[in-house]
């Protein structure tokens, strides 16, 4: 029987548009917009001025805190600004600016390592940090920290998240499909880091070729496939190690503290490529879909490529296309202008149009329970969200607001159609807030 967790929500999957779309590349950017806010943690400083010229790979951003990854050009040619950009989260983020010269030149740095049996896992784990690798799922949690649990926490259990839950994303989906293999090596170098004998890998059953396809790539490997009931948000961390094992993970605390390490399908790939071919993450698998756009697709983008360039390669925006978001609709952002680069981050670009997008008149709670029925991560939404609405981040507080994953699905079941996902949000922003103050 398909494993899964407590609460979630059963919304349309909407993945037939690009499910069954093989991953092509993108058309080569003129110029790209390299963001120094890439990740979760600290911002990178730009280690080139206007007027450098730079090659594909060379690191053009980096930082010395721990939390902090690097940033590559993704293109070769010549630096020629330093400006800020609108960043997927909302706040502008400062860019190198390149124009590309189209001959995409390598740089020097950019070479094969030994065989992964040479390697030690702190070779392995310089190398994922050198790439610049942060989880691509989405939360863009810089990897090598994943990597350094304290030693009092040792890891027994690491699982490559292939859930793809969110409705309407395929990139996942098909990088599995295309790349198993590339999964499977991915795993195994994260396997070497942690002194952890046997991985896993899990993927909802909604995607029987995908699970066939990593099962046959994982034959003779310490690797085991399991396959989860499709419900989201089963691709939640939390959720997927409660599936997966049962551990529950404590309030407050990290995937680390039950002994478990989780990274998402396409990070894996993009550790295979770091630690096989010494290639940086330089692009990803992006799924630009929704009835919005003209040609859904999977492509491969250069990180850095202007959203409204990928928009325009799938045949550009329908005349009646209302709302963009950078991700899914449970838990993707929604921006005011499609003039942003792709970061590491960015899953998909998703369309809707007038017929999908509604404003609804926010009604009284009529206190069914249906948010709490619902929720993954067992708080109480309807209370912490009338808190948020009252102006009490006190009692948000005390209510556990700083537990919730967003994921949505309060929002999503709530009949009164009361933005509780977002009023969390803000309670959790000025709680945070706040314990830095402190």
């Amino acid at each position: 029987m398909a494993k899964t967790f407590k609460g979630g929500v059963h919304p349309g999957h909407f993945k037939s548009a690009t499910a069954g779309k093989p991953i092509a590349d993108a058309n080569p950017p003129a110029r790209v917009a390299v963001l120094m806010q890439q990740h979760i943690g600290a911002p990178c400083e730009p280690l080139v001025e206007v007027g450098d010229a730079v090659k594909v790979g060379q690191k053009v951003g980096d930082s010395q805190a721990f939390v902090s990854v690097p940033a590559h050009s993704s293109v070769s040619g010549k630096v020629v600004e330093l400006r800020d950009y609108p960043h997927p989260v909302g706040r502008p983020a400062r860019a190198v600016v390149i124009e590309s010269d189209g001959q995409d030149t390598w740089h020097e740095s950019v070479k094969a390592n030994p065989p992964l049996e040479e390697l030690s896992g702190d070779d392995i784990k310089k190398i994922i940090r050198e790439a610049g690798i942060a989880g691509m799922g989405g939360a863009t949690f810089p990897t090598h920290v994943k990597l350094s649990p304290p030693p009092e926490k040792p890891i027994d259990t690491v699982i490559i998240n292939g859930s793809e839950c969110e409705p309407f994303l395929t990139a996942d989906h098909r990088l599995m499909l295309e790349r198993p293999e590339a999964v499977v090596f991915g795993l195994k170098a994260l396997m070497k880091v942690l002194g952890v004998e046997k991985g896993y890998i899990g993927v909802e059953d909604n995607k029987p070729d995908c699970v066939e396809a990593l099962k046959k790539a994982a034959e003779g490997e310490p690797v085991e496939v399991k396959s989860f009931h499709t419900k989201y948000p089963q691709g939640a961390e939390k959720q997927l190690i409660y599936a997966f094992n049962g551990r529950e993970v404590p309030s407050g605390g990290l995937p680390m503290d039950v002994g478990t390490v989780v990274q998402n399908a396409g990070t894996a790939v993009a550790i295979a490529d770091a630690v096989r071919k010494g290639v940086p993450l330089l692009e990803r698998i992006v799924t630009v879909t929704g009835p919005g756009v003209e040609a859904p697709a999977n492509l491969r983008v250069k990180i850095g490529t202007m959203v409204s360039e990928v928009i325009a390669q799938c045949g550009g925006l329908k005349e009646n296309a209302r709302k963009v978001i950078l991700g899914g609709p449970m838990m993707g952002l929604a921006q005011n202008t499609t003039e942003m680069p792709v970061i590491k981050g960015t899953s998909g670009i998703l369309v809707l149009t007038d017929k999908e997008v509604h404003i609804h008149e926010i009604q009284p709670c009529i206190r069914c329970g249906r948010c709490v029925e619902v929720c993954p991560v067992s708080i109480m939404p309807l209370v912490i969200g009338s808190a948020t609405e009252k102006g009490y981040p006190d009692k948000a507080e005390a209510y556990h607001a700083v537990d919730c994953i967003e994921c949505g699905c309060c929002s999503y079941i709530c009949p009164a159609k009361r933005p509780l996902t977002q009023w969390i949000r803000l309670s959790k922003g000025e709680i945070l807030a706040k314990a830095k103050k402190k």
